[in-house]
């Protein structure tokens, strides 16, 4: 108890100590605007792939009120909020386009398994023993707190207790695109997919119109955790109430041998019989698609989120995503969960990512560096469907804003601004993150969250799985 109150008061001095900081001032005079971020270099991210240099954004009320040279910002407006930008780099906040994020708290504890032997072996029977509302609150506390310091705004999360992980990314102020998990597997929060689809509907409604940052949509797990009229029921839930999809699609080949043998079609193709794909839909993995698949995930605008590190260390295989982006297929970039990752670290998918399209293509070409970047931003953007709000910078557009370093060691020379952001940039390289126009984080200090209490939280509920694992041995 003293200990986190000791915690409590340091996290609040850091606070005053941040807002004291030379880089961060406060005026006296009536401000009209509310934060102004400079740079060296602004990545805009938009359809030219414009980089302004020596420039500077005015934020008020959450939007990006004006974009233009720094002298001239600081002549033009009075702010409450002036964060400085000598060596830094500004860019739009990454998108997560696919995450777990309270399997945190299972980070290594299965490591080196095929994906249905991590599965049905070890995950499914951990989160039948130990996942609650605690878990899942603390889960994604740290989740979130992890993806902030490595510069991403916005996650799209599929996993049991959808309303505490929304109440937890409000909390942080991070955006988020909340499933309702659907599976016809009884689960933490339900006991088959019908009833699953009764909570889905329930949580949609209960978040709709909430706040700005919270995007509640449903979550089906997979064409072999599920029935398919039950999928098809799922997507006409997500019809009615017009959000988005979320699945599993594609990953492994387990899946296509499943689908052959149930319903003599691929996944891809099955889901397309019952117009599963009538409506925004977020596709993760696609990593055994055929050349005919393909084609229907380019007519049927359906988005493919590419989850490298997970694929790889399952061994999943290796996702054809430059054949997909030929044909027109919109890819954007994921994490997946930290039980299968280990972490949630998007400059490792953009670099994995990049890499692993060259060395199986043979073509050091395909995927470069700006091409990543677009997925891990604009391209994010329009797979949520959210491209007219994040994802660029520009004028009248969400500020989900992050300032970068690139003054390190590490960095020098620097000839190539979207190259070195792919290729050496890592989430230690963000030094300030502002999401829906709030600074969330500055000079890499938390202003949103305490990292000493979730350090305890976790290392609470991590104590209590070892022993009860070691107990069971």
């Amino acid at each position: 108890m003293y200990m986190r109150l000791i915690n409590k008061l340091i996290f609040i001095l850091s606070l005053i100590s941040i807002l004291g900081s030379c880089d961060l001032t406060i005026k006296s005079d009536n401000p009209n605007v509310d934060i102004v971020i400079e740079a060296d270099h602004i990545l805009t991210m938009n359809s030219k792939d414009e980089i302004l240099n020596g420039s500077a954004i005015a934020i008020k009320d959450g939007i990006i009120l004006d974009i233009d040279a720094k002298e001239i910002i600081q002549k033009k407006y009075e702010a409450k909020i002036i964060i400085t930008g000598e060596q830094r780099i500004i860019m739009p906040g990454l998108i997560n386009g696919h995450s777990h994020a309270a399997m945190t708290l299972l980070r290594g504890i299965a490591d080196d398994k095929s994906l249905i032997d991590w599965l049905n072996n070890y995950i499914f029977p951990l989160e039948k023993k130990f996942v609650s509302k605690e878990f899942v609150r603390v889960g994604t506390e740290l989740a979130c707190w992890e993806m902030i310091r490595g510069g991403t705004t916005t996650f799209v999360d599929m996993y049991f207790y959808p309303d505490i992980i929304a109440e937890v990314a409000t909390r942080c102020g991070m955006r988020a695109l909340v499933s309702s998990t659907v599976s016809d597997n009884q689960t933490p929060n339900a006991k088959n997919a019908e009833d699953a689809l009764i909570n889905g509907e329930s949580f949609i409604n209960r978040w709709k119109k909430k706040n700005s940052l919270i995007t509640p949509i449903l979550g089906p797990h997979a064409i072999y955790s599920m029935k398919l009229e039950q999928l098809e029921h799922t997507r006409n839930l997500a019809n009615n109430l017009n959000t988005p999809i979320s699945i599993h699609l594609s990953e492994s080949q387990f899946e296509s041998e499943f689908s052959t043998q149930n319903y003599e079609m691929t996944s891809i193709e099955a889901l397309e019989s019952i117009n599963f794909f009538e409506g925004t839909t977020i596709a993760a993995h696609v990593v055994w698609p055929s050349d005919k698949e393909i084609e229907i995930l380019a007519q049927r605008n359906v988005g493919v989120v590419h989850n490298p590190t997970s694929n790889m260390k399952l061994s999943s295989g290796v996702a054809p995503i430059s054949k997909m982006i030929e044909a027109g297929v919109l890819v954007g970039l994921g994490t997946d969960g930290a039980a299968s990752n280990n972490d949630l670290d998007m400059w490792e998918e953009m670099r994995l990512a990049s890499l692993l399209q060259k060395v199986t293509s043979m073509d050091p070409e395909v995927l470069p560096a700006i091409e990543v970047l677009r997925m891990a931003t604009s391209n994010g953007a329009k797979i949520i469907g959210m491209e007219n709000e994040i994802g660029t910078i520009a004028e009248g557009m969400k500020a989900d804003i992050i300032q970068i370093a690139y003054d390190d060691v590490h960095h020098i020379p620097s000839y190539d601004i979207a190259s070195h952001l792919v290729y050496v940039t890592d989430e230690q390289d963000v030094m300030n993150v502002i999401i829906d126009g709030k600074l969330i984080m500055h000079q890499r200090e938390f202003l949103t969250l305490d990292t000493e209490q979730i350090r305890e939280e976790v290392t609470s509920i991590s104590n209590t799985i070892k022993e009860t694992m070691n107990s069971n041995q």
